[in-house]
């Protein structure tokens, strides 16, 4: 008996960020200051070192508190700050509720518009996010707040890291390719600077330094449907823990915020392991021209680009939201696919493969295979042989 199988496609994407925006060097500068004062010398110029050289001008925050001077800012160490004045997790946790599901809604509208699917006929909902939890969930109030089905079928995906965007999307293509009139809406959202800890160690700064809040969200759905212009269709995927890396990303709830250790070693672990896996997800196809690197931090933007000798143009997508967003953990990857698309329509491009990559804790890598297609592709039928080759 033969099976039909359909190629999915992302049919829309949109981006979110909160109102208040933090620039680098003002951060940088009042955290110094609030260092200095708790007589953390030592301490202060590392900072201001990691703040001045991890790729990021700006980002964005949903904690107001955040903009304030260095005295007044209670996510900062003090010298005098009682430890009742710190955020506790139950504040942090209400902060995330009130904020993520607006930031959510809004770039989930902006994907439905992009798309040109009707609410109503969203099949699937995919919630991503592992900077907060609550329940009922962002998943259920998305429900309401977008006018879905009350029977959609909801998969929130919590506590996964940066990678669980890409994951979300491999999810998509899963559902679509099993039902072809599947529509899958996937909705991150991330709250990251609600964990900036008032610590003077150098794992609570070097988070500190490039962490950023953020929504994206995508439609995805069978390949030369919905508006049939401008599409991602979605290829192979791989997932992959990385051997030995265990505890190179750790990501624990605290009394004070979620508390995330991020080991200097992970650029070159990502340096040794994933070249061979891209390998095996390419099955001996020329490395492609397009290139869409969750950029987790500087570091490892560097390295994958030394690695798989990619050129300037073919990072600078990853680097540019680096620069203006920071990383915003799951949330990312949709934002730099997005930078990506608008780049390549005002190029007038063809036809390119490319292959997306993030990471997250395990250390888990996860792969996938894309083309960019400006003018949408038609499904592909084929039979149960086909489809598994």
């Amino acid at each position: 008996m033969n099976v039909q199988a359909f190629n999915a496609a992302i049919w829309g994407l949109g981006t979110a960020v909160p109102q208040h925006r933090m620039e680098q060097e003002d951060t940088a500068r009042r955290l110094v200051e609030a260092l200095s004062g708790a007589g953390q010398t030592d301490s202060s110029r590392w900072a201001k070192r990691i703040f001045k050289q991890c790729g990021v001008d700006f980002r964005y925050t949903c904690e107001p508190n955040l903009l304030e001077p260095a005295a007044d800012c209670r996510y900062f160490p003090s010298a005098g700050r009682e430890a009742d004045e710190v955020p506790k997790t139950s504040e942090r946790m209400a902060a995330y509720k009130l904020a993520s599901v607006p930031l959510a809604a809004e770039a989930a509208r902006k994907a439905i518009a992009d798309s040109g699917v009707d609410a109503a006929d969203i099949t699937h909902l995919i919630t991503v996010s592992c900077t907060g939890q609550y329940l009922p969930g962002m998943d259920a109030a998305l429900v309401s707040e977008l006018g879905l089905r009350a029977a959609v079928t909801r998969y929130p995906l919590t506590f996964l890291g940066c990678a669980a965007g890409l994951k979300a999307v491999s999810l998509s293509k899963e559902i679509v390719e099993g039902q072809g009139s599947a529509k899958v809406l996937v909705v991150c959202v991330e709250l990251c600077t609600l964990h900036i800890q008032p610590s003077s160690s150098r794992e609570a700064l070097y988070g500190a330094s490039f962490f950023g809040d953020g929504a994206s969200a995508c439609i995805v759905g069978a390949a030369g449907e919905g508006k049939s212009v401008s599409q991602f269709v979605l290829g192979d995927a791989r997932s992959v823990l990385l051997e030995g890396s265990a505890g190179e990303m750790v990501w624990e709830v605290g009394d004070h915020g979620f508390d995330l250790y991020l080991s200097t070693s992970i650029p070159k672990l990502i340096g040794q392991h994933v070249p061979a896996e891209v390998e095996r997800l390419l099955e001996g196809m020329t490395k492609p021209p397009l290139w869409a690197i969750h950029p987790g931090g500087r570091g490892i933007v560097d390295v994958l680009q030394e690695v798989l000798e990619l050129s300037d143009e073919q990072t600078s997508a990853s680097r540019s939201i680096l620069r203006n967003y920071g990383n915003m953990s799951s949330a990312t990857i949709l934002f730099v696919l997005e930078e990506m698309k608008r780049r390549l329509s005002e190029e007038n491009a063809g036809l390119q493969e490319g292959v997306a990559l993030a990471f997250g804790p395990g250390v888990t890598a996860e792969m996938l295979r894309l083309t960019y297609n400006p003018k949408g592709a038609a499904a592909k039928k084929c039979t149960e042989a086909d489809a598994y080759a």
